[in-house]
């Protein structure tokens, strides 16, 4: 059985902010590892039926910065549609399952960065700002799972990875790798060997060169909101404004 897609062809944007200059100075030493969303129970959030991968991505970051600082917050399945819904055009109707579409990575974040999304509570989740990464830079991967708890992606995904049951996303050469369609993913580990991130309801570890080569797009998100002052390899508010400070600059 074949998982449902929905990242769009990637939209590149000039005005972007590059994102390895400034975590570079942030963090110049690399750990060896680090994952902020060990063990954790991952809903499904309705990718199974509709292509809400992109809010999926978005459901994920805030669970996976939530956990790690204090008590998660955890989208339901109406409120990650609702997202969904708000992101696309025309919109996803989430009562009756028109217009999925699919949605752009790039359009998710805008819409996240200024008109926020739905969450649990009374308050809508803000992204301060995102950064791109080149797939090709491991060290720029690295150093934003560790300093800003994942890295948004997405995937030109080949046939086999969708099958239920594929086990981990490994690169062959030899197998066939034609391509199914866009994913989006969220990281939210690393080691030497694997990445770690959830898809549909599923704990994946993905290989490196799985990475390089099926990933085009790949974003370091800020979020104050959800991030400031955790322990341990995470930044705080200072850290935080300074590299924000220093993206901004570097698009300038």
């Amino acid at each position: 059985m074949q998982r449902k897609l929905g990242k769009l062809s990637p939209r590149h944007d000039a005005r972007t902010y590059r994102m390895a200059v400034p975590l570079a100075a942030a963090l110049p030493v690399i750990p060896a590892s680090a994952n902020w969303a060990k063990d954790v129970a991952w809903p499904v959030w309705e990718n199974d039926r509709y292509g809400c991968c992109t809010q999926v991505g978005v459901a994920s970051a805030i669970r996976t910065w939530t956990g790690a600082a204090q008590a998660p917050v955890l989208l339901d399945d109406a409120e990650v549609l609702q997202n969904y819904a708000s992101a696309t055009s025309p919109p996803f109707d989430p009562a009756t399952g028109a217009n999925d579409n699919g949605a752009v990575e790039l359009d998710v974040l805008n819409k996240w960065c200024v008109d926020g999304f739905e969450r649990p509570g009374q308050t809508r989740d803000y992204l301060t700002a995102y950064g791109s990464i080149a797939p090709t830079d491991v060290q720029g991967i690295q150093r934003a799972i560790a300093f800003l708890g994942g890295v948004y992606i997405g995937l030109s995904l080949p046939e086999w990875a969708c099958v239920v049951g594929c086990g981990d996303w490994v690169f062959n050469p030899q197998q066939n790798n034609s391509i199914a369609g866009g994913h989006c993913v969220w990281l939210h580990g690393f080691d030497a060997d694997w990445l770690y991130l959830n898809t549909w309801g599923e704990q994946k570890r993905m290989s490196w060169s799985f990475l390089r080569q099926f990933c085009d797009e790949a974003y370091g998100l800020v979020s104050r909101q959800n991030w400031t002052g955790i322990s341990g390899l995470s930044p705080n508010g200072e850290a935080l404004d300074a590299l924000v400070a220093e993206m901004r600059a570097s698009a300038a």
